[in-house]
């Protein structure tokens, strides 16, 4: 080499590997921002997850989409097992106001807060993770060009998508299978004519609230049932332990806004209150009248509901041929702290000291805490045990009766989700009424139906309450094996129950 000849160097290599690697990072960056940006929009759309089938579907459609796009920018299989976890912090720091057990903070100490997890967090998360992950491994596939593997590593592929799309088709089939009631038939199996078998939605205020409604025939009278709660779905106990009303009456059975079947009635949360709940039965009530002829309706309410019932025939006495209290609430703070007194001396006296030490930690009701109520309830069945072998429904009581065509799996989560958020935004707007003080007198009769074993903290209040009420006429009718719900517990006597009531207006 000369003195005038200068070396060649190669230099393009650094740039190609800088090239590269800016490259990469974009890809990953937009992959973040896709799946962050379906997060987004879910939290801003359904902030409780989605809770009917169309947001169901859509949510799932979506979660597909920015899988596939998502894989084919990181072009990783490891690498999409992280989309799910972007979606998940997107979607909840968006949707960090909504407010309810099922949106809060995770607390898992107790069965009430693994209940709201799995309803809530749980529930959303298998609809949405399989989906991402399935659109994700097709689309890192159709990236890296995988028709090109072979052997060991193209069966490993085809085996993951495949997997993966099994498990999104089988979660999209299950949240399309719809509710159905079944119909009423005769003797000879054939459909009774003139008969009623329907589940259908019903305009109200701010919304549309969902009835099913039974009977053998459309000219019978119509009886309005009300479930307790707040935040309870009684279509299964209804369709298992009704049959003997629809014989005599159309049977309609609310599920109230915010609960099963009608939980995604919930939002606006403000709007949640007390007396937009006694507005929403007198709604329900004309459509009921003027749906099928009827001057007026039979009101029934089991436990919230016959609170609830209260108060709509104090407030349009008009519309109600009479009114049906079933394990009759009066004052849900006196009863919450007699319940907690007869709690606390049913564990002192089994010696469990542990238990013992967490109710007197947490002090009598009221609580601003929700899902410390359970502490005190949850063992009911145990305080004030007595014998449900002769009676038609158990001691699962509600839990019994889920499993029904009436309640579509979707419909089944809501009905968990609706007892913990329901409850939670109207229980606290209860602590201060009192039905002896606010509803002294109703221009309906009134027949109290009760169990001979109801926890005293509700039948002492009930008992107080009917003494004191000034009623057209008023009846207080005992239920030999029953509890709180003699209703579904004695279904037959509280069948003829309602016929005497009819018989007698």
């Amino acid at each position: 080499m000369t003195l005038l000849e200068k070396p060649v160097t190669a230099t393009p290599a650094p740039v190609a590997v800088r090239r590269d690697g800016k490259e990469r990072w974009t890809r990953y960056l937009g992959a973040a921002a896709l799946v962050a940006g379906i997060g987004v929009a879910g939290g801003l759309w359904t902030p409780r997850g989605p809770v009917t089938v169309t947001e169901t579907v859509a949510t799932m459609l979506l979660a597909i989409v920015a899988g596939v796009g998502g894989g084919w920018l990181l072009r990783s299989r490891p690498g999409v097992l992280a989309l799910p976890i972007l979606y998940a912090v997107a979607f909840e720091v968006t949707r960090f106001p909504a407010q309810g057990p099922t949106v809060d903070m995770l607390n898992v100490s107790g069965m009430y807060g693994v209940l709201a997890a799995v309803a809530g967090r749980g529930v959303h998360g298998l609809l949405v993770f399989p989906a991402l992950v399935a659109g994700g491994l097709v689309g890192g596939a159709i990236a890296r060009r995988s028709g090109r593997l072979t052997g060991g590593r193209r069966v490993l592929e085809v085996a993951s998508i495949g997997l993966g799309a099994l498990a999104v088709v089988a979660l999209g089939i299950t949240v399309l299978i719809p509710a159905r009631t079944e119909p009423i038939r005769g003797a000879d199996g054939t459909v009774l004519p003139g008969s009623v078998a329907e589940l259908t939605r019903v305009p109200v205020t701010g919304g549309e609230l969902n009835l099913m409604i039974r009977g053998t025939s459309g000219t019978n009278p119509v009886l309005l049932f009300l479930a307790g709660g707040p935040g309870g779905s009684e279509f299964g106990a209804m369709r298992r332990h009704g049959e003997e009303l629809e014989r005599d009456f159309v049977v309609a059975t609310l599920d109230q806004r915010g609960t099963g079947s009608s939980y995604d009635q919930l939002e606006p949360l403000a709007t949640h209150t007390l007396a937009n709940a006694v507005t929403d039965v007198i709604e329900v009530t004309e459509y009921l009248r003027g749906r099928f002829g009827q001057q007026k309706v039979y009101l029934v309410g089991q436990s919230w509901g016959s609170f609830l019932g209260v108060l709509a025939a104090e407030q349009r006495p008009d519309l109600f041929a009479a009114f049906v209290g079933v394990g009759q609430m009066v004052d849900l703070a006196e009863t919450d702290r007699i319940f907690y007194d007869d709690t606390l001396a049913w564990a002192r006296d089994r010696g469990n000291t542990g238990f013992v030490a967490q109710l007197e930690a947490a002090g009598p009701p009221p609580y601003a805490n929700l899902l410390d109520y359970p502490m005190v309830f949850a063992h009911e069945q145990q305080v004030y045990g007595y014998d449900h072998s002769a009676n038609a429904e158990g001691a699962g009581q509600m839990l019994e009766n889920l499993p029904v065509s009436e309640y579509s799996p979707l419909d089944t989560v809501n009905i968990v989700r609706g007892l913990l958020d329901t409850f939670a935004a109207l229980y606290p707007q209860l602590q201060d009424q009192d039905l002896r003080r606010s509803a002294a007198e109703l221009e309906v009769p009134v027949y109290l139906a009760e169990g001979r074993f109801e926890a005293r903290g509700r039948k002492d209040p009930a008992r107080d309450w009917f003494q004191r009420l000034q009623a057209p006429d008023k009846r207080w009718v005992e239920f030999e094996t029953s509890g709180h719900r003699p209703l579904f517990e004695q279904p037959a006597e509280f069948a003829r129950l309602m016929r005497t009531v009819i018989s007698e207006r």
